[in-house]
């Protein structure tokens, strides 16, 4: 017996530049793309996101994976893409250094925020312009 599962795979842009966010982050006007992968049993489990443009950032690793509860723990299938896209937002505007994904750029976040800023930036300006 075959059995086929369809797969649905989204590729989103994510402009990080709005009224909403400060011009002063180091990812404004950051031009950031994501996978977004849905489970056969979506929406009871949640969707898999992860960047594919790199980013300078304690909660998204060098792989793009992104440590957000609502995406592990938290899921709730009252929750819907436009929610977790707004709560990856959120994240970019305030990390969260107390669980870090990588512990470098955490303890750089929390020790030295102009370096932090600084090196967020670049990356920016390098990966996501």
């Amino acid at each position: 017996m075959i059995i086929a599962a369809l797969t649905l795979y989204w590729q989103i842009l994510t402009i990080f530049q709005s009224p909403f966010f400060q011009n002063d982050s180091p990812y404004h006007g950051g031009l950031f793309f994501l996978s977004v992968h849905f489970p056969t049993d979506y929406p009871f489990k949640p969707p898999k996101v992860a960047f594919t443009t790199k980013i300078y950032h304690p909660n998204i690793n060098s792989n793009g994976s992104i440590c957000l509860d609502i995406l592990r723990t938290q899921w709730s299938p009252a929750l819907t893409v436009s929610k977790v896209l707004l709560s990856i937002c959120s994240l970019l505007c305030d990390p969260n250094p107390d669980d870090p994904l990588v512990p470098d750029i955490a303890h750089t976040y929390k020790s030295d925020r102009q370096k932090y800023n600084k090196l967020a930036r670049e990356w920016t300006n390098k990966y996501a312009m």
